[in-house]
């Protein structure tokens, strides 16, 4: 396990009504391969239990997790808290749930989990083939849900307080998680620093809808949440000033190099409406994506997602 920002190494406290000195928790991290999305999972030690932030694509993903924090901690996993309602965010909850942590997220996110659980499980079933109907995660529900705020006490006497934005961003619900003794927040797709997003969007009425001016003011509600890191659900760590103002950039750059697109194809924009047609265009806006961010990992998020935003565009 690692401390963040080099001064919570140093960080100590007093338990209440005991008087003894405890070194503050620490923050870890177990991230995927491309096959799981390079997804980012986050926990945080505080040395008496484990809350863990988000779950991991599959399950077999999430026992991988779920080992290496057993290999860096006796404290059992209590807790697991929902970012957002993206699979990679809670197919895995089966396994925790196994084990007797109590999933948290907020109500929205919970009510969404089982709509874009079976829109999700339609794509890789019965349009990637990737999946069968017995191989697919098996859904499980958010146990313990809140609205607006919530603040957990944990063991230790240390805090995490849950925020609900008001803002969509890159699905129709967000909640940020702050470890109150160091201000790291935990965002989950909210930002892919030096990494490709995903821009499908969020379910909207059973298809997807990206809202890019409202991932970008739930960016701002970054600012007002004295935190001091942001911890993605892809790419890499930063400052929160440095991370927010650098994933509005990639979004209105984005948002432009679509748009962009869709006119200079003219008539032949009418391609992206058929779907035999439009996978090649996805994988030029993907080359296009690369080119003006080279420097960005993950490129793949782009093919993958940016249908989202096109079709968003022909309406």
């Amino acid at each position: 396990m690692w401390n963040h920002n080099g001064f919570a190494a140093g960080l100590f406290a007093v338990l209440v009504g005991f008087g003894t000195a405890v070194e503050a928790g620490t923050l870890g991290i177990f991230q995927s391969d491309a096959n799981g999305f390079d997804t980012r999972t986050y926990y945080y030690d505080d040395g008496k239990e484990v809350t863990v932030f988000d779950t991991q694509f599959v399950p077999p993903l999430t026992m991988a997790m779920v080992a290496k924090i057993r290999s860096e901690t006796a404290s059992p996993i209590t807790r697991v808290v929902i970012t957002h309602p993206n699979p990679d965010k809670f197919n895995g909850l089966s396994v925790l749930h196994a084990l007797g942590a109590v999933s948290i997220g907020s109500k929205a996110t919970a009510d969404a989990l089982p709509i874009v659980h079976d829109y999700k499980k339609a794509f890789w079933v019965g349009t990637m083939g990737a999946f069968t109907e017995a191989t697919y995660p098996r859904f499980e529900p958010i146990q313990k849900t809140f609205s607006d705020k919530m603040t957990i006490p944990l063991a230790s006497g240390e805090t995490i307080t849950l925020f609900e934005l008001k803002h969509a961003g890159v699905a129709t619900t967000q909640t940020v998680a702050r470890i109150d003794r160091t201000g790291d927040l935990i965002v989950g797709d909210l930002v892919h620093h030096q990494a490709h997003a995903w821009l499908e969007g969020g379910l909207v009425r059973g298809k997807p809808s990206p809202d890019l001016p409202s991932w970008i003011a739930a960016l701002d509600e970054l600012k007002a949440l004295e935190g001091t890191s942001v911890h993605g659900g892809r790419g890499a760590d930063a400052p929160v000033a440095e991370a927010v103002k650098e994933q509005q950039e990639y979004l209105r750059a984005m948002d432009r190099l679509v748009g962009d697109y869709i006119v200079e194809l003219g008539p032949h924009k009418e391609d992206l409406r058929d779907p035999t047609k439009a996978k090649a265009h996805y994988e030029e806006l993907q080359k296009r994506a690369v080119v003006a961010f080279p420097t960005y990992a993950a490129p793949y998020m782009i093919g993958f997602s940016v249908y989202g935003l096109v079709q968003s565009k022909l309406k």
